[in-house]
């Protein structure tokens, strides 16, 4: 990583043990706890960390990020590396599956194994033609949602709550996870709350080239993981990465909507140990 970025980590589990490494999405806040916590048990070194602009990372402008997705794939492999001498298992979700599938083609001596969730195979933007974009009428209702004083801590967290049961995420989960997204910010600052929120630095950052075309050469074990009822990026999406990466597993959560939901830690945990 260049000397000015630092990262927000969180270790789980022993140190001594083989490294999965997850990438935030944006914040190391989109994995959850449970999953965590399975994943040690296992017998994994867990680190989740915060993308650039979120969380405890370096923060700088959201608005305008004066670094692409190349940087952010960058980073996963330079922490990766200073974690561990062997590859890592890495796991990216939702903006962070991108930054995953980045990492692992770019960099594919710094990863053993890929873990993908809720995530798609194109950068935010149009999307190709033969994947399903996002559901227009949930898209709807959940841009007209009112807007949040992002300086009130429980503003933000019932406009988190309103959001996720739009998407068909638990509200009360959503409400809970904002409160605690907004405590790690760095500040109260609405520009910064919004992006570690909304994770809208993606579409405002640089991730050309396309790299789909490129997911054939992705020669280690890799799972994908989607939920059924995602309205965001829809499982189709989850199904046409399984298909284009070699021997990849898919596994459809079928309650699961945008958010891993606590009750699927044991299940995902197991499907990740396995590869």
């Amino acid at each position: 990583m260049p000397e000015n970025v630092e990262l927000g980590v969180e270790h789980f589990g022993d140190p001594a043990a083989p490294l999965v490494l997850l990438a935030g999405g944006t914040t190391m806040l989109s994995w959850p706890d449970p999953l965590c916590e399975a994943l040690a048990r296992g017998g994994r070194h867990v680190v989740r960390y915060d993308l650039r602009d979120s969380g405890e990372s370096t923060t700088v402008d959201p608005e305008s990020p004066a670094y692409t997705l190349r940087d952010l794939a960058a980073d996963a492999a330079a922490l990766a590396r200073e974690l561990d001498d062997r590859p890592a298992h890495l796991a990216g979700i939702g903006v962070g599956g991108m930054v995953a599938q980045v990492a692992a083609l770019d960099h594919p001596e710094a990863f053993a194994a890929l873990t993908l969730v809720g995530t798609r195979s194109v950068a935010p933007g149009p999307v190709d033609g033969d994947l399903p974009d996002h559901d227009p009428a949930i898209m709807k209702r959940r841009f007209a949602l009112p807007k949040p004083d992002w300086s009130d801590r429980a503003s933000v967290a019932r406009f988190a709550a309103a959001g996720a049961e739009v998407l068909g995420d638990d509200p009360a989960a959503a409400y809970a996870r904002a409160e605690r997204v907004f405590d790690r910010a760095p500040s109260t600052d609405p520009a910064i709350q919004s992006a570690n929120h909304l994770g809208m630095v993606f579409a405002r950052l640089d991730c050309a080239p396309r790299w789909r075309e490129r997911l054939p050469e992705l020669a280690v074990p890799t799972l994908v993981v989607h939920g059924r009822l995602d309205p965001f990026f829809p499982v189709g999406n989850g199904e046409a990465l399984a298909r284009e990466i070699p021997g990849a597993r898919l596994l459809v959560l079928e309650h699961a909507a945008t958010a891993l939901p606590d009750a699927t830690a044991d299940e995902v945990a197991a499907a990740m140990l396995a590869l």
